[in-house]
């Protein structure tokens, strides 16, 4: 292998087997599973997880894998060969299972996320937009105003602001005026005194109080009550509250952030929203772009959501398909991000291949199916193609490769570009069959 311009390390344990992956930059790696203890799976299982690998497994002519070995290869493996095989072969394949490696580590949400906040992620022209204004206003103690559709990430944006801001250092206290009764919301803003009403058995400082010297972020404004509305306003006029059951006043230092999908300008019209606590509240605002209109940023973000909860796939899922792609930058997406988190989360979990489809997204339709452009028909064509005759050759990679006119390392690629190293009818045990009745192998 060195001969072959691979630089090698040698594990002969576990243990050195995650030290090796640890230090390692994007690499492939062979692993042959004999000599390792039922005990060392959990650490092999960790080595083999690593997104920078791509691992090949290798076993001897003749053994049989166990049920543990079987689920860590169909799982966590590029590819799985049998000894012996010529040197170049095992060369080429590692070569293939290093650049899936590079595919699958390659973050593209690296460069594009808002200074202080992770999650924050964009490049197109809207989001480095909103990073502008956020790192302006930050620096400001003016109230702010975030205008956006649902799940578009305002409360992000609202944590970006104080992170950056020179309150970072107190708290940042959050509360969604929709989803807390009217009755109650009152009480959970101010806090009250012991005996205040029924059922007050003790204090309980409130939301505005709790935020003081730092960031008050109020969620939702826009279905907060008109009594709510005018006890908030006082506040902001005089920086004091009053628990509820005390006449005591106590001066509160904070930076209010409020945030609605309502359209406000409508509610004051209609007169459900008071339209000088509007003015108060929305000295600087900052509008939301919905995810429809960020373009590559859908690419992006899907990546990342893949990348921070891969974890919860019992597969080694690599990326998604080009039609995946495709069809989730057609999507409108009227959840936002909040949806297309959802999406990626289910399709990691429902997965039945490497790479996530449209399918496992939920993003198929009618439409997609009688329109289809031509790199879609195309793949589709190949998909067909490579999965009939895998039937007609029982499963035997040489004769498959030969009737289709392709090499066997091409076929291994196609197979898994479209998703298909883990088809219904090939198991790790029919691999392991027929490439032991493979003389080409």
């Amino acid at each position: 292998m060195r001969l072959a311009g691979w630089e090698v390390t040698v594990a002969k344990t576990a243990a050195g087997a995650q030290a090796a992956t640890g230090k390692t930059g994007v690499a492939a790696g062979l692993i042959d599973f004999d000599g390792f203890a039922p005990r060392d799976y959990a650490a092999l299982k960790e080595c083999l997880s690593q997104p920078a690998v791509g691992w090949v497994a290798v076993s001897a002519e003749g053994r049989t894998a166990s049920r543990v070995e079987r689920e860590l290869i169909r799982n966590y493996c590029f590819d799985y060969i049998t000894l012996p095989l010529q040197y170049e072969w095992i060369s080429q394949v590692l070569g293939h299972a290093r650049g899936m490696a590079e595919l699958d580590y390659f973050d593209p949400a690296a460069e594009a996320t808002c200074p202080g906040n992770h999650e924050m992620i964009g490049t197109c022209d809207a989001m480095q937009q909103l990073f502008g204004t956020i790192r302006k206003v930050a620096n400001t103690n003016a109230g702010v105003f975030i205008s956006g559709e649902s799940g578009t990430g305002k409360e992000l944006t609202a944590r970006a602001i104080h992170e950056r801001s020179p309150r970072r250092k107190a708290p940042f206290i959050a509360i969604n005026c929709g989803a807390i009764p009217q009755h109650l919301l009152q009480s959970e803003l101010f806090g009250y005194e012991r005996g205040a009403f029924t059922g007050a058995d003790q204090r309980k400082i409130g939301r505005i109080e709790s935020a003081n010297g730092g960031t008050l972020f109020l969620d939702e404004i826009g279905d907060m009550p008109l009594e709510a509305q005018a006890s908030l306003l006082r506040f902001l006029q005089e920086g004091k509250i009053e628990r509820l059951g005390s006449h005591e006043s106590i001066p509160v230092d904070i930076r209010v952030i409020s945030a609605t999908h309502v359209d406000l300008e409508a509610a004051m019209l209609d007169g459900r929203f008071r339209a000088d606590l509007f003015h108060r509240l929305c000295v600087l605002r900052v509008d939301e772009p919905p995810l429809r209109a960020r373009g590559k940023d859908i690419e992006i973000l899907a990546h990342h959501v893949l990348q921070k909860y891969k974890s919860e796939s019992t597969r080694k899922i690599r990326g998604f398909t080009p039609s995946a792609i495709a069809a989730m930058c057609n999507h409108p997406w009227p959840g936002n991000v909040r949806e297309l988190n959802n999406r990626v989360r289910r399709a990691l979990v429902m997965a039945e291949g490497r790479l996530l489809t449209p399918h496992d997204l939920d993003l198929e339709s009618p439409a997609d199916k009688e329109t289809m452009t031509l790199d879609l028909v195309r793949e589709e064509a190949e998909r067909s193609a490579i999965e009939t005759a895998l039937r007609r050759h029982d499963y035997r990679m040489g004769e498959t490769a030969a009737a289709l006119g392709i090499s066997r390392v091409t076929l291994y690629r196609l197979m898994v570009a479209y998703g298909m190293r883990n088809v219904k009818d090939m198991t790790v045990d029919d691999t392991e069959d027929r490439l032991d009745g493979d003389p080409s192998v």
